[in-house]
């Protein structure tokens, strides 16, 4: 009987003294110092465009135009890359290839002015970093552990 009590005692006391304590951490928000611009331009030619007619060429330039422009965004957000390949025989160059690939999402990006001059369309597009960080901040903010509180 006291054995019984003794033991239950024990697991009492192991139990009511656990390793892991109640805390409660508070979070400060994450702000960059600067949020910059980014610019980027694309251009198309209309005559060179597939249509019947100027109208169908015009906007057949206007849509390669905007492709064009987000393709360079995406390189400036994310960079290009580069692949090169070069084939030497006998100590002679035989074959050399270089190709660039660029992959990403840009997603905040807006229209700034699309406009013709001559012969070319031309599409500016415009990332602002501070409209973005505050868009994240809803979905994934990015905080530090301002204190954390040990409650036993």
């Amino acid at each position: 009987m006291i054995r019984k009590l003794l033991i239950s005692l024990s697991v009492c006391l192991l139990t009511s003294c656990s390793l892991f304590a109640d805390r409660h951490v508070e979070y400060d928000v994450v702000k960059p110092e600067a949020f910059p611009v980014l610019k980027a331009v694309g251009y198309a030619p209309i005559s060179a465009q597939t249509g019947q007619s100027a109208q169908h060429k015009m906007l057949q330039a206007m849509k390669a135009s905007k492709i064009e422009a987000f393709r360079e965004m995406t390189e400036l957000v994310y960079g290009q890359k580069i692949d090169a390949h070069a084939d030497v025989q006998s100590m002679v160059l035989a074959d050399e290839r270089l190709s660039a690939s660029v992959k990403g999402i840009i997603s905040g990006a807006r229209v700034v002015k699309t406009y013709a001059v001559d012969d070319v369309y031309i599409t500016e597009l415009e990332l602002d970093f501070e409209q973005l960080y505050y868009l994240n901040q809803n979905i994934r903010p990015k905080q530090t552990i301002k204190s954390v509180k040990y409650y036993y």
